[in-house]
C-alpha cells in the first residue's frame, strides 16, 4: 500500500531548501508532476526509445536508456502500484547516465498501456488497485524472464556483466522473483519501501532470492516497519544462512518516499538510497 500522509513534512521541506513555493508544491503534486532530480556528476551521454517485448502474453510497452556507446549492465526497473510515468523515466534515464543499460517496463501491460495513473503518484490508490490485483507470482515470473531475454538481445546490453533489477513497492517482489527467474543471469536485486517480500507462503519472495547468488539491498519504509516490525528480522536472518551480501536498513521516510512524483517523496533519504544503489551495482555489476 502506498501511504500519501506526509505531503504537509515535503511540502516544508522543499520550501526551507528554496526549491519551490507552497503553492508551486501543490499544483506539481497535483499534477503529478515529478521534482528535478539532481544531475549526475559526470553523466555519461544516452540513447532512450520507447520500445514494444513480446512475452508469453502479449506485448509490453516499455522505455529503454542506455549509454551512447559501447555495452553496459543491464537493469531492470518494475516500477511502484503507478506504473510507467514521467518520474520513473526520469529515474531509469538518470541511473542510464551512471553508465547503465536500463529497461523500465510498464507492469500492467495485459491491462493498460502507460500511462496507467492519469497524475503519476498523486492519484488516488484506489483507482489503481485493480491494477495491482491483475499481476500474480505467475506473471511475475514469466514476465521476468521475458524482459530479461529481451536485455540480452540488446548490443548496448554487456553479456559478459550481471544483471540488476529493482523494484518499488509492489515492484520489490517482483524484482525478487527476477532473481529467482534468471538465478545465473541477476547479480543484483534492491527493493525500496517493498511491500510482501516476506510471506507466509513457501514461494514467499524472500525464500525465492534466497536460493539465488544475488546481492541484495533493501531500503524498508519507517511506516512499514512499524505495521511489520519482524520482516526486518527475517530477512536479516535469510540472507545471512545463504550467504548473500544483503544491506538491509529502515529509512525514516514513508512508504513510497522514493519517487519523485510522490506525494511523500524525502529527497535526503531517496539520495541516500539512490547512492546505496550505485555502490550495490558497482559491485556486483562489475
Amino acid at each position: 500500500m502506498c501511504d500519501q500522509d506526509h505531503f504537509e513534512d515535503d511540502r516544508l521541506q522543499y520550501e526551507a531548501l528554496g526549491l519551490v513555493t507552497r503553492r508551486q508544491f501543490g499544483v506539481l503534486v497535483a499534477a503529478g508532476v515529478a521534482l528535478a532530480l539532481p544531475k549526475v556528476v559526470n553523466a555519461v551521454a544516452v540513447t532512450d526509445s520507447d520500445v514494444m517485448i513480446k512475452t508469453p502474453d502479449g506485448t509490453c510497452d516499455a522505455y529503454f536508456v542506455h549509454p551512447t556507446t559501447g555495452a553496459a549492465a543491464a537493469v531492470l526497473v518494475w516500477p511502484d502500484i503507478f506504473g510507467l510515468r514521467p518520474a520513473f523515466r526520469d529515474m531509469g534515464k538518470r541511473l542510464a547516465e551512471s553508465g547503465y543499460s536500463v529497461l523500465v517496463v510498464n507492469p500492467f501491460y495485459r491491462t493498460q498501456k502507460a500511462p496507467t495513473a492519469p497524475k503519476g503518484g498523486a492519484t488516488p490508490l484506489q483507482e489503481v488497485l485493480p491494477l495491482a490485483k491483475t499481476l500474480s507470482p505467475t506473471t511475475h515470473m514469466t514476465d521476468a524472464k521475458a524482459f530479461v531475454a529481451w536485455l540480452d538481445q540488446q548490443p548496448s546490453v554487456a553479456k559478459n556483466k550481471k544483471v540488476g533489477t529493482q523494484g518499488y513497492c509492489m515492484g520489490g517482489p517482483m524484482a525478487f522473483r527476477t532473481a529467482a527467474a534468471n538465478p545465473d543471469r541477476v547479480g543484483a536485486i534492491a527493493s525500496f519501501h517493498g511491500g510482501g517480500l516476506v510471506t507466509m507462503d513457501p514461494d514467499s519472495p524472500h525464500l525465492q532470492a534466497s536460493k539465488t547468488k544475488a546481492s541484495l539491498l533493501i531500503a524498508i519504509a519507517s511506516n512499514d516497519d512499524k505495521t511489520r516490525p519482524m520482516d526486518k528480522d527475517v530477512l536479516k536472518e535469510t540472507f545471512a544462512k545463504s550467504g548473500q551480501a544483503a544491506e538491509i536498513e529502515v529509512y525514516s521516510g514513508a512508504h513510497g518516499w522514493c519517487p519523485p512524483d510522490s506525494t511523500v517523496y524525502n529527497m535526503p533519504d531517496a539520495e541516500k538510497a539512490w547512492s546505496r544503489l550505485l555502490e550495490l551495482y558497482k559491485k556486483a555489476l562489475a
